[in-house]
């Protein structure tokens, strides 16, 4: 068996010369970084006051609380829940729905194949971080003291903090477009609102009724988080049971809350590989 010629060292330090005679700077980053990690890790357990003892006594306090939730039962309170559910699901969807409606033309703004002008592009492009940078959760503590207590505060909250991650999402699929299509229709004497009609939207929006769908079954979650702090829902009902240490409602709760967020998401999956053409396997 032939054996592989041996590298000629001083040849290959004379070709590669920075591979072979790295900066001190270069050979400390790597581990300047871990040790910094490591600092801010124990910095953290520190000034957390993290407590091993602790978390050994509240593990046995949830297991506690965990035999307390069996089995599940709703009591005579299962319409209410349902009804709360279904409120949770409105929320969802007609949050993202409106955020998605609102933040496609706000989209095209800050496309940079649309909009070339950075003058305009950029004011958009910040004006949708700042909002993206709020999350859902101070949106519906600031809507609740707004409009007050329930759903429509809920609404609002999803569909402000949805627009902006929209809008961001949105502007990427538009600029990812292929432009031959678009030169297609300006060859054929079309002008800039055909361009984006004909040309860019049949090839964006399967993409975007895909994000669309996702954020459906993401925001469902989020509408039981944002019901704690009283923006109506299933999250209301939650909030109540567990302050009021009704244990096995609460389970019945979260049962239900996982069973429609598994069913939406079997559902947006399946939507979403029709949209592109693919074939889900599940």
């Amino acid at each position: 068996m032939s054996q592989l010629p041996k590298p000629d060292t001083p040849e290959l330090r004379a070709k590669y010369p920075d591979a072979f005679d790295r900066p001190a700077s270069a050979r400390l980053a790597l581990p300047a970084m871990i040790v910094a990690a490591f600092a801010i890790f124990v910095f953290g357990l520190v000034d957390l006051d993290f407590s091993p003892s602790r978390l050994i006594a509240g593990l046995s306090q949830l297991g506690w609380i965990t035999m307390l939730m069996i089995p599940p039962n709703p009591g005579s309170s299962f319409p209410l829940y349902m009804q709360a559910l279904g409120e949770t699901l409105s929320i969802a969807l007609l949050g993202t729905t409106l955020a998605a409606l609102l933040a496609l033309p706000v989209s095209l703004l800050a496309a940079r194949n649309i909009i070339p002008s950075n003058l305009v592009r950029f004011p958009v492009r910040r004006f949708l971080d700042s909002i993206r940078g709020v999350d859902t959760l101070i949106w519906a503590l600031v809507w609740i003291n707004v409009v007050g207590l329930g759903p429509f505060a809920g609404v609002l909250a999803i569909m402000v903090s949805d627009f902006g991650a929209f809008g961001k999402l949105f502007s990427e699929a538009i600029e990812a477009a292929d432009r031959k299509q678009v030169e297609g229709i300006r060859a054929s004497g079309g002008n800039p609102l055909h361009e984006i009609r004909f040309g860019l939207l049949p090839q964006v929006l399967p993409v975007i009724a895909g994000q669309v769908l996702y954020f459906i079954e993401s925001n469902t979650r989020s509408a039981t988080i944002i019901g704690i702090v009283g923006a109506g829902g299933i999250g209301l009902q939650l909030a109540e049971q567990i302050r009021v240490l009704e244990w096995q409602k609460v389970s019945f709760l979260i049962l239900m809350i996982l069973i429609a967020v598994a069913a939406i998401d079997f559902i947006s999956s399946k939507l979403r590989f029709a949209i592109i053409g693919q074939r889900a396997v599940v």
